[in-house]
């Protein structure tokens, strides 16, 4: 299914640009001060890359510990399903929190060339506690814009969208999701997510 395949799309606009978990008091937050957290943070992933072949199994918990930290899953999740997250229960909300970030952490190592793609910072602008950073990537020798939008949240800074072309990967999660609620219901939809992981878990 689309929303099943987006995860490629995801990686590859979450790990090259590694924004999350900046340890700052809000008073210190600025521009210069997401820069530097964010080179350090990509040099830490590529740190644990291997040099060639496959990463060990220590060295994969540390890059999906380092890569997917900086998400806000439970607020991509409710904005992904929109109308529909208020429809269900704690549990329920809870469950598809849970199952929505364990394919993305399972499948968030598909390709490690990814994390070893230039990037370059564009533009970083901090409005509060919110904050949108501009990068290009170059990936197969293909530069690509690639825009996230961050709160400050929890002491850290996290992820809530990212955006290729113009187009939020929340978006494109939730055109695919709530499709599939109003066709064939909720259930139906964890169904096809836990199927789903039961096939990542491992990678």
């Amino acid at each position: 299914m689309v929303y099943l395949n987006l995860y490629r799309r995801l990686v590859l606009l979450t790990l090259l640009t590694v924004v999350g978990s900046l340890q700052f008091t809000h008073a210190q937050q600025s521009e210069s001060d997401i820069l530097t957290v964010m080179e350090e943070r990509q040099d830490n992933i590529k740190m644990h890359l291997p040099s060639s072949g496959e990463a060990s199994a220590d060295q994969k918990s540390q890059l999906r510990l380092a890569v997917n930290d900086m998400f806000d899953f439970g607020a991509m999740g409710r904005a992904a399903l929109g109308r529909h997250w208020a429809d269900l229960s704690q549990d329920q909300q809870d469950n598809f929190v849970r199952v929505f970030s364990d394919i993305v952490r399972h499948q968030s190592l598909a390709d490690l060339d990814v994390y070893r793609a230039a990037v370059t910072y564009d533009d970083i602008e901090v409005t509060g506690a919110s904050a949108r950073v501009i990068t290009t990537t170059t990936y197969k020798d293909v530069p690509t814009k690639v825009e996230y939008l961050l709160v400050f949240s929890q002491e850290k800074w996290l992820a809530t969208d990212v955006i290729l072309d113009g187009v939020g990967t929340v978006e494109g999660y939730s055109r695919s999701f709530r499709s599939v609620i109003r066709k064939r219901g909720f259930d139906s939809l964890m169904n096809s997510l836990n199927k789903r992981l039961v096939r990542t878990r491992g990678g």
